[in-house]
């Protein structure tokens, strides 16, 4: 299995920008499609951006013209970049196979704080 470590979450004032990294091992990660998911306490995980192994994007209406995900195959990594954030971005942010079926794993995420 690809294991995936994601990094880069924090602290900011609504307004700010953070990058997250999900670093991969495997030498197939380049055709993997992959997505960014987030989840706050008492919801459903959800997706926030996908990116196919030729570079393809797609993402949920709230991130739309914020976040942008890209990947950089020899480095085995996937990043999101977040800019403009919101209160309501708050959330633990995991990176995975996209789409996911029941019974993955997820990794310990990183979170990310937007205050007011």
């Amino acid at each position: 299995q690809v294991q995936l470590v994601e990094s880069g979450g924090g602290l900011v004032q609504a307004g700010g920008s953070l990058r997250l990294s999900c670093a991969a091992s495997g030498t197939l990660f380049r055709i993997f499609a992959m997505g960014w998911y987030r989840q706050v306490p008492g919801k459903q995980r959800e997706l926030v951006a996908s990116i196919t192994g030729g570079g393809s994007t797609n993402y949920a209406d709230s991130v739309k013209g914020r976040f942008t995900i890209s990947r950089d195959n020899a480095k085995n990594t996937v990043y999101l970049q977040m800019n403009s954030l919101k209160p309501e971005d708050t959330a633990a942010y995991y990176c995975n196979r996209w789409p996911v079926n029941g019974g993955v794993n997820w990794g310990q995420g990183t979170q990310v704080t937007v205050s007011s």
